[in-house]
């Protein structure tokens, strides 16, 4: 590759990117934005044309892969389902679902926070009047399971495994009773 002084260049393994500042046989000096000098081999490096945002704003968007992403970020998805001209509410009580990094937190905090937000949802169910709600738990140990059976048992309602073929066995479906209150 032809290096000259006052290319841009980007470090193939790296994320340095800057200007190169002296050529030294094998080796090319490269100064990145913060004033810092790097010395690395002329095979390290490759030579920036554009700015990567500068790239995307001429992506082709006729690309049918980008069209499909962009299709998939229109459609948002819903947490309730119709089933049989009935709503129904899918509440899933996965970690990863309900906060979007699980850093710092042990396995009460976990619990807890998978409990309160199936209380929040079964008390918002009540208060809507939907009949059915889904919660997906996961099969695990049985922890969170035996802790949502003792929520359910405190409120007016049923509840059950849900259907294998559609949830597996990690779903309890509860049903909310209506009329009493």
């Amino acid at each position: 590759m032809c290096l000259e002084i006052g290319n841009k260049v980007a470090v193939i393994d790296d994320i340095v990117k800057g200007i190169v500042t002296k050529l030294d046989n094998d080796f090319v000096f490269v100064k990145d934005d913060s004033g810092m000098e790097f010395r690395f081999l002329r095979s390290e490096l490759v030579k920036i044309e554009m700015d990567q945002n500068d790239l995307t704003k001429y992506s082709d968007i006729n690309n049918s892969l980008l069209r499909e992403k962009q299709k998939e970020k229109k459609k948002k998805k819903t947490q309730f389902i119709k089933q049989r001209n009935e709503v129904v509410m899918e509440v899933d009580l996965h970690v990863e679902k309900l906060v979007k990094s699980i850093k710092g937190l042990d396995n009460f905090d976990i619990l807890t926070l998978q409990v309160n937000t199936a209380k929040a949802k079964l008390e918002y169910c009540i208060r809507n009047r939907i009949s059915k709600v889904v919660f997906i738990h996961g099969v695990g140990e049985g922890v969170l399971r035996t802790e949502l059976n003792y929520l359910f048992n405190n409120y007016p309602v049923t509840y059950s495994d849900a259907s294998y073929n559609r949830y597996g066995l990690g779903a309890t479906e509860v049903y909310i009773f209506q009329n009493s209150i």
